[in-house]
């Protein structure tokens, strides 16, 4: 999943139909989901309170977003030919 953040001061969420759920699976994180589709929209912790995490495919284009890093693509199966970026370590 492709994903971004921003201060939370910053991030304009329009819901005309109230579809926005916050689901807290344990105390320190919650995530955003539509209650019409499933789609996951944005998460955040008690870590960084004033930012939320969003999912890239959830902004409007353009989004002006690029590809800096990334997450366990080296687990990858050979069908996913990955750009030359540097891997965040999982510990």
């Amino acid at each position: 999943m492709a994903a971004t953040s921003a201060r939370t001061a910053d991030v304009e969420v329009r819901d005309p139909e109230g579809l926005l759920t916050w689901f807290y699976p344990v105390e320190e994180a919650g995530y955003a989901f539509c209650r019409g589709c499933g789609s996951s929209l944005f998460w955040r912790t008690q870590t960084s309170p004033g930012w939320l995490s969003i999912c890239a495919g959830t902004l409007e284009p353009p989004t002006g977003l690029s590809t800096v890093a990334a997450w366990w693509a080296s687990e990858a199966s050979d069908y996913f030919t990955r750009a030359d970026l540097p891997e965040q370590p999982t510990e």
